[in-house]
């Protein structure tokens, strides 16, 4: 088989949980940046609401796709950052935008809640250096 197919295989197995082995990282730009265009730190929020993602010195590309100084976004909701070695996680706490998405609606339920962006690279492991946002906490009433 290709490398490409062992690749492949070998991801799927991991977001399976078959294996715990460490995946090869991308490099990135040292100099880039995640932010939130919105919601702000502390702001207070209707659900559902809009999240705009911001970035800086990296570009925005589909899951899958390799080109150089590009990933795509990963939303955090009420979590840590993942191991950096691993694809990071698929469920309600790990939100991936793989189609290259830079906004999302989403509903929370009410009350405090943090947020933050983590780029991972077309095969969903974040980058070298790591690309995160500040954690940001808002309330949702």
């Amino acid at each position: 088989m290709g490398n490409r197919i062992l690749q492949a295989m070998a991801l799927a197995m991991l977001f399976q949980g078959g294996l715990a082995v460490a995946a090869e990282r991308t490099a990135a730009p040292a100099d880039a940046r995640l932010y939130f265009i919105s919601p702000a730190h502390g702001e207070t929020v209707r659900s559902p609401f809009k999240v705009r993602f911001g970035a800086q010195r990296i570009g925005v590309a589909p899951a899958g796709v390799g080109v150089e100084a590009t990933g795509h976004h990963h939303l955090i909701i009420d979590g840590t950052l993942p191991a950096m070695d691993q694809p990071i996680p698929s469920n309600e706490t790990y939100r991936h935008f793989g189609g290259g998405q830079t906004e999302a609606v989403i509903e929370l339920e009410p009350g405090e809640h943090t947020l933050q962006m983590l780029m991972g690279d077309r095969n969903h492991v974040p980058h070298r250096p790591v690309v995160a946002s500040p954690r940001i906490t808002i309330n949702v009433e």
